[in-house]
């Protein structure tokens, strides 16, 4: 009888977590079909509000080299290796499943751009939105959950 309490007991929380953008996520490009990197988007702790980070873990595109560095970035990720490059940052819960109010880079200009990311599909998927002003003005992605 124990293992099904601690089961049930557990089920909400997973339910949690499957509803966040924390975990390890498959970038898709625009085309909807070419998978691009692999990005992991933690929380940091409490002491920061619940501020939500992403790195690329690793680049999947079998012609780039994975030593490329972000010389087109202009802030002090200049010159930093694009594997372990942070480019999701200062994301916090909005409510609705929505969360927004940071930036995502776009290591292959160096741009910077208003997101939003909202969970879909029970969480298997990431609608990824960069913007510049309001979120009408920009472009989204849909990535898949790996783990």
């Amino acid at each position: 009888m124990k293992p099904l309490f601690a089961a049930a007991l557990l089920c909400p929380v997973l339910a949690f977590a499957q509803a966040t953008p924390v975990g390890l996520w498959k970038t898709i490009d625009d085309d909807g079909k070419t998978a691009k990197s692999l990005v992991r988007i933690t929380q940091l702790g409490t002491e920061q509000g619940g501020v939500l980070v992403g790195s690329i873990d690793k680049l999947l595109d079998p012609k780039d080299p994975g030593d490329g560095k972000c010389d087109k970035c202009t802030d002090d990720r200049k010159d930093k290796p694009v594997v372990g490059l942070q480019i999701i940052r200062g994301v916090k819960a909005e409510g609705d499943g929505v969360w927004g109010g940071g930036e995502i880079l776009d290591p292959n200009n160096g741009k910077t751009y208003k997101t939003r990311l909202t969970p879909v599909d029970g969480g298997k998927r990431l609608e990824v939105r960069g913007y510049i002003g309001a979120p009408l003005f920009g472009r989204t992605q849909s990535w898949v959950r790996v783990e």
